[in-house]
């Protein structure tokens, strides 16, 4: 459930997503099959599962080791011609690397950092009435619909659940989006409480804060039952309302905040905001004030009802929260690009030792290199404002994200809109983009960058149906 993205816990952006309608969905339903086979959907995977470049890496000169894989660093086994796969070279290639395991690498060190602090309060009954947290940190990153959408209560029509925000195996089976999805299998097999780390997956925009690929932590606690006894058979309003959820409320509250005190220093200022999310009722967000500014954090909340019951433990109550890695570590160690943490570059990794919170010192400030591309989209497009779904060669954004990202990989520091234009006459959308290419080890040159440019630029005619500008 962390506060990254479409976690179990959404950030504002995907929240929006909620009043849009909705594009086809993968789910059970049989009608799944067509829309996943639409010409535009079918190209652009053939295009990323096949793509030669395995996302033009480009090795780092000063890496004189390859990547630490993990125990699923198997891409073969994300990769198929199943026409529900979505899963690009690149994407396999991350799967494994726990990054989150490394306890000498700042994901690691957050992780750690973390789990001590609620391994700590199993021995202080005034804090946490003794609960011991059972620590979850290396489950298989596939996972079923059923596990990360429904048994969470997420709707089957949900834009989380699309293509074009999903990395699909099959029509039932996925790269985790959060690791939210392993939360009832946890509660059904007897659980009471219980961390859960590990690397999730999400189509989204390219910039210094976003990638493919990132790190959650989820929490859960059920309270002791003589706790909450005068709940059961509550439900609704009256469950809402009764004392034993505002006893849960302050318990998760009080444990959360003490949490960020263990992270950012005793005093810590924060603030707590109403939320919504359809697995916990009531939810809040928790920000703090850091370098004078209010940040978001997580998200948390009550367990609702609904999951507990479909976990087979609905004569329990509790609550659950989730986190993101990344953020944390980019605001503690002030680490400016995400892409830093899967640099295997000797210079980022020798300035972080396990335990210990430093700032970040830049070795390079190598210029970007700029190019623009224009296009007419094969159809309206797909923004906040348009409505999803009414065109099977419909362009959606994340797939072109994701097309430049398999193209030029970690080459890529930020794609901005920065003109979009619709024909008065004939009601044809024109869109121009900007790629800023910035390596964070050696300096690019014009060349290299011009020979990547042209292949995005057929690649969006080949793929995604586009008519150049």
């Amino acid at each position: 459930m962390a506060s990254r993205q479409f976690t179990q816990f959404f950030t504002k952006k995907s929240r929006r997503h909620l009043h849009r309608s909705l594009i086809p969905t993968i789910s059970r339903n049989p009608k799944f099959h067509g829309s996943v086979s639409s010409p535009a959907i079918t190209s652009a995977i053939a295009f990323l599962r096949s793509s030669s470049t395995l996302c033009a890496l480009n090795a780092d000169p000063q890496a004189e080791k390859g990547p630490t894989l993990g125990k699923y660093a198997t891409p073969s086994r994300y990769l198929s011609d199943d026409p529900a796969n979505n899963i690009t070279p690149h994407i396999a290639s991350l799967v494994g690397r726990d990054l989150h395991l490394r306890t000498n690498h700042p994901i690691g060190i957050i992780r750690s950092k973390i789990q001590e602090y609620f391994q700590s309060l199993g021995k202080s009954a005034k804090v946490n009435d003794g609960t011991n947290f059972q620590i979850f940190n290396a489950e298989d990153p596939i996972v079923t619909t059923t596990q990360c959408f429904d048994d969470l209560l997420i709707p089957p029509n949900h834009p989380g659940r699309s293509l074009s925000d999903t990395y699909y195996v099959t029509p039932t089976t996925l790269l985790r989006t959060h690791t939210s999805a392993h939360q009832s299998q946890h509660l059904r097999n007897g659980w009471d409480a219980f961390l859960c780390c590990g690397d999730v997956y999400r189509r989204d925009e390219i910039d210094a804060t976003h990638y493919p690929a990132f790190h959650q932590m989820e929490g859960v606690k059920l309270l002791r039952p003589e706790l909450v006894k005068g709940a059961v058979g509550l439900t609704g309003d009256d469950w809402l309302n009764s004392p034993e959820c505002a006893l849960i409320e302050e318990d998760l509250k009080m444990t959360l905040e003490g949490l960020m005190d263990h992270l950012f220093g005793s005093g810590t200022t924060k603030r707590w905001n109403a939320d919504y999310f359809p697995f916990t009722s009531p939810s809040f967000e928790l920000e703090i004030y850091h370098n004078d500014e209010w940040m978001e954090v997580l998200g948390c909340g009550v367990i609702h009802e609904g999951v507990l019951n479909l976990s087979g433990r609905g004569d329990r109550r509790g609550w659950a929260f989730g986190l993101g890695l990344e953020r944390l570590a980019m605001i503690l160690f002030s680490i400016p690009d995400i892409r830093l943490f899967w640099t295997e570059d000797e210079r980022f990794h020798s300035q972080f030792q396990s335990g210990e919170i430093v700032k970040f010192k830049s070795y390079s400030k190598y210029p970007p290199v700029f190019k623009d591309i224009a296009f007419w989209t094969a159809s309206a497009g797909r923004d906040e404002e348009t409505s999803r779904g009414k065109n099977s060669n419909e362009f959606v954004e994340n797939d072109f994200f994701d097309l430049v990202r398999s193209t030029a990989g970690d080459l890529v520091e930020r794609i901005e809109l920065i003109d979009a234009f619709t024909h008065p006459k004939t009601g044809r959308s024109s869109r121009c983009y900007r790629i800023s290419y910035r390596s964070m080890d050696r300096s690019l040159t014009n060349e290299e960058i011009d020979h990547l440019q042209f292949k995005i630029r057929d690649e969006c005619e080949g793929a995604l149906g586009c008519e150049l500008r």
